[in-house]
C-alpha cells in the first residue's frame, strides 16, 4: 500500500509540470482567428497524418427553446444534413415554390387541428390532405442523402453531429487535400440551408423519441426527474422535445430559430490535422466570410430559482428498480468547479470508487451506481446526481440509504491521501487520453473556446483540480448535499410488489 502511494504522490508531482508543458507545446502549434462576421477558428497542427478533423460548436441548444417549439435544436441538427440550394435538389427554383405551398397549407392544417372552438374533424382531415399533396410534390424535387454521400464519395468519414441542452455540434474528418471542400460544404450548409423533408424528418425525431424515452423505464424516469429538478430554467425540458411541440413545430419556426442563433458570432470552429493556419485562414474568410454579420443572440434571462424542499417522482413499472438523486451546484465556470470534479471521481471513478465499492463489491445491492456532475448540461447551474441499479431482490431505498451513508462520510471526514492523489493523477492521464484524436482534440478545443473564450480552458482544469484540498471536498459537500436541494426519481418494481404480494 505505501508503495502505491508513494507512486501515486510522485504521478502528482509530475503532473503540474506536465500539464503546463502541454500547454506550451500546444501554444507553439495552435493559432486562433476571428472573422469580421465574428465566426471564430481555431486550428492545431499535427502533421503525423495527412487527415483533418473539423469540429463546428453552435452555441445553442435546448437552453433557447420555450413552450411549443422544445425539440427545435435537434431537429434543425437533423435538417443540416439535407443538403441546400445546390445538394439534395434537382430544380431548387421549382422546389422552393413547392415548400413555400407545404408551408402555407401545414399552417392551415396546423390551426384546424389545434382549434378548440368550433372544431370540424372534416376541415382537419381536408387540411392535412392538402398539407400531404403539398409535401408529395415538393418531395418530387429531392436527391435523398445528397449531402452525406457527397462527403463519403470524397474521402470524408466520421460524419455526425448532436445536440445537448448547451450546444449543438458538427463533426467530420477529411483527408488533407480536401480542407477547401469541406468550408465549401460547411459553410454552405448554414448560408442556404433548405427545409427539404423536414416533416418527414420529423416523425423520424418523433420514433426516436419513442425509442429512446417513451419505451424505456429510465427514459421515462429521466425526463420527470430533470423536470422536476429544474422548474423554471429550460434544463427542465427535454433535450428531444415534448410529444406535443413535436407534433407542431413547423419548417418556418426552424428556419426562425436559425436566423436567431446560427449567427457567425455563435460559432467557433475547430480545425485539428495536417493543416497550417496560413493555409486554413485565407479559405475560411472566403467560404465562412460570406455569412452576414449578426449580433450574437444576449443572454439566457431565466435563472433556476433555490431549490428549498426535496422533490420527489415515482414511477410504477414492471422493471427492476431504479434510484436517482440530484443536488442543485453552480455551472461549469464556478470557482468551485474543480472541487466537484474531485468529488466525482473520489465516489465513482472504477472500482475503488467509494460507490462501487460499498454498493456492488461490498453489500451486492447494486449492479451500478455512480455519482456525476453536469447534468444535464453544464454552461449554467446544473445537478450533481447520484444514480443506483439495483440487483434482484433489493429496492431503491437499500440504495438510497447506502448512498446517504457515503454522502454523510464526506461532509464529515476528509478524504485520504491515496484518493485524493488519485483524482489529480486520472485527471492529467484523462486529459492526455482526451486529445489523443483529431477530432476528441477538435471537439476539446472548440468547447473551450466557446464556453469560456479560451482554449486553454482544457489544460486549467487540471491545474484547478491540482490546487483541491481536503477542506475543499468537505465545505462543497456540506454546502451541496442537502435535504431541502434534492430531487429523488424511482422506479417502483411492480412486479417485485406482486411477488411480494403472493
Amino acid at each position: 500500500m505505501k508503495h502505491l502511494a508513494a507512486c501515486a504522490l510522485l504521478s502528482l508531482a509530475l503532473a503540474a509540470p506536465l500539464a503546463a508543458q502541454d500547454v506550451a507545446s500546444f501554444e507553439k502549434r495552435t493559432s486562433v482567428h476571428t472573422l469580421g462576421n465574428g465566426l471564430t477558428v481555431v486550428v492545431c497542427e499535427r502533421h503525423e497524418a495527412p487527415v483533418v478533423s473539423f469540429f463546428t460548436y453552435v452555441d445553442v441548444g435546448a437552453d433557447r427553446e420555450v413552450p411549443g417549439i422544445t425539440g427545435l435544436a435537434h431537429m434543425f441538427e437533423h435538417m443540416a444534413f439535407k443538403g441546400t440550394d445546390r445538394i439534395g435538389t434537382t430544380d431548387y427554383k421549382a422546389e422552393s415554390a413547392a415548400l413555400g405551398k407545404v408551408e402555407e397549407a401545414y399552417r392551415a392544417y396546423d390551426l384546424e387541428r389545434r382549434r378548440t372552438v368550433a372544431h370540424d374533424e372534416t376541415k382537419v382531415k381536408g387540411a392535412e390532405q392538402a398539407w400531404r399533396s403539398a409535401m408529395e410534390e415538393a418531395e418530387g424535387f429531392v436527391v435523398t442523402n445528397a449531402f452525406p454521400e457527397l462527403v463519403e464519395r470524397q474521402g470524408g468519414e466520421g460524419l455526425n453531429a448532436f445536440t445537448s441542452s448547451d450546444e449543438t455540434a458538427y463533426v467530420y474528418s477529411f483527408p488533407a487535400n480536401r480542407v477547401e471542400l469541406w468550408a465549401l460544404l460547411e459553410s454552405g450548409r448554414f448560408l442556404h440551408p433548405v427545409m427539404r423533408e423536414f416533416y418527414k424528418e420529423r416523425d423520424v425525431v418523433i420514433e426516436e423519441r419513442r425509442l429512446r424515452t417513451e419505451s424505456r423505464p429510465i427514459g421515462r424516469l429521466i425526463e420527470q426527474f430533470v423536470a422536476a429538478a429544474f422548474t423554471a430554467h429550460p434544463y427542465g425540458q427535454p433535450v428531444i422535445g415534448w410529444p406535443s411541440d413535436l407534433q407542431a413545430f413547423s419548417a418556418t419556426d426552424a428556419m426562425e430559430f436559425f436566423k436567431n442563433y446560427y449567427v457567425p458570432a455563435n460559432v467557433v470552429v475547430a480545425i485539428v490535422g495536417d493543416v497550417t493556419p496560413a493555409q486554413v485562414f485565407p479559405l475560411v474568410e472566403a467560404y465562412f466570410g460570406r455569412l452576414p454579420r449578426q449580433p450574437k443572440p444576449e443572454p439566457l434571462r431565466t435563472v433556476e430559482p433555490p431549490q428549498r424542499c426535496e422533490r420527489q417522482v415515482i414511477l410504477r413499472d414492471p422493471s427492476q428498480p431504479i434510484y436517482v438523486e440530484g443536488y442543485h451546484r453552480p455551472a461549469a465556470g464556478d470557482p468551485d468547479d474543480a472541487t466537484y470534479d474531485a468529488i466525482s471521481d473520489v465516489l465513482s471513478n472504477g472500482r475503488v470508487s467509494r460507490l462501487y465499492r460499498t454498493l456492488v463489491r461490498d453489500k451486492r445491492v447494486a449492479a451500478d451506481t455512480g455519482g456525476f456532475n453536469g447534468f444535464p448540461g453544464d454552461k449554467y447551474p446544473n445537478l450533481f446526481v447520484f444514480y443506483a441499479m439495483t440487483t434482484p431482490g433489493h429496492k431503491p431505498e437499500e440504495a438510497a440509504d447506502l448512498i446517504h451513508a457515503e454522502i454523510e462520510r464526506l461532509k464529515n471526514e476528509d478524504v485520504n491521501d491515496d484518493e485524493l492523489a488519485r483524482v489529480k493523477t486520472r485527471a492529467k492521464t484523462e486529459l492526455i487520453r482526451s486529445l489523443d484524436s483529431n477530432t476528441g482534440l477538435a471537439q476539446q478545443l472548440a468547447t473551450a473556446q466557446a464556453r469560456f473564450g479560451d482554449w486553454r480552458e482544457i489544460f486549467r482544469r487540471v491545474e484547478r483540480i491540482d490546487k483541491v484540498t481536503k477542506p475543499d471536498v468537505r465545505r462543497v459537500a456540506q454546502a451541496t448535499f442537502r435535504l431541502g436541494n434534492r430531487t429523488v426519481g424511482v422506479v417502483e418494481s411492480t412486479q417485485m410488489a406482486t411477488a411480494a404480494a403472493k
